[in-house]
């Protein structure tokens, strides 16, 4: 049995807001994405006080950590007590990294198309597919023992919700994740707050 979770995307960065694949790419938040860890943050307390004794984990990549260190400060926490997990890292999209969609469409026509028909199981150059991060993230999820708070991606968040929720290969990539709420995994559902 899995124990409460709350997952935190991380919050906006210039190349989210210009609709860039990021993957494992180091981009540092905007200050929108500032705004809206440090809402998350409030929100997690308000809702969830006792979330200030979970355990705090993120992905190594600037935005997330940026993001952990400020929700926990708009908790009343010190911000740098939280544990980095290199498994946590976003989907890498390989050679499609700091592409937009209309890039990828004029360079790549044949792999869009590829990639739209079959989101789970294709591969950028160089990349990594959604079935591969969800083998990787299962690992992970295998390792939690008790209630945690994740600061991490979207690519993750959507097959740690498949996994959690049992949905299939091709509902799992469509999931819509936010970055201004967060997701709280009570052991048998996935609440957006």
């Amino acid at each position: 049995m899995v124990p409460t979770l709350v997952f935190i995307r991380h919050g906006e960065t210039d190349w989210n807001a210009e609709g860039r694949f990021q993957g494992q790419q180091d981009i540092p938040l905007n200050a929108r994405g500032r705004g809206q860890a440090r809402r998350n943050g409030r929100v997690l307390a308000e809702n969830l006080p006792q979330a200030a004794g979970y355990d705090f984990v993120a992905s190594p990549l600037k935005r997330t950590r940026e993001t952990m260190e400020i929700l926990r400060g708009a908790m009343g926490l010190e911000p740098a007590e939280y544990r980095l997990d290199p498994i946590l890292k976003e989907i890498t999209f390989g050679d499609w990294e700091g592409f937009t969609g209309a890039e990828l469409k004029a360079n790549w026509p044949d792999r869009v198309v590829a990639r739209e028909a079959d989101k789970w199981g294709f591969t950028p150059p160089a990349g990594e597919s959604y079935a591969m991060l969800s083998e990787r993230i299962a690992r992970w999820l295998d390792t939690v023992d008790r209630p945690t708070v994740v600061v991490s991606h979207g690519g993750v968040c959507r097959v740690l919700q498949g996994l959690l929720l049992g949905l299939g290969p091709e509902r799992t990539p469509m999931l819509d994740i936010p970055q201004d709420r967060f997701m709280i995994w009570d052991g048998k559902d996935a609440i957006w707050v």
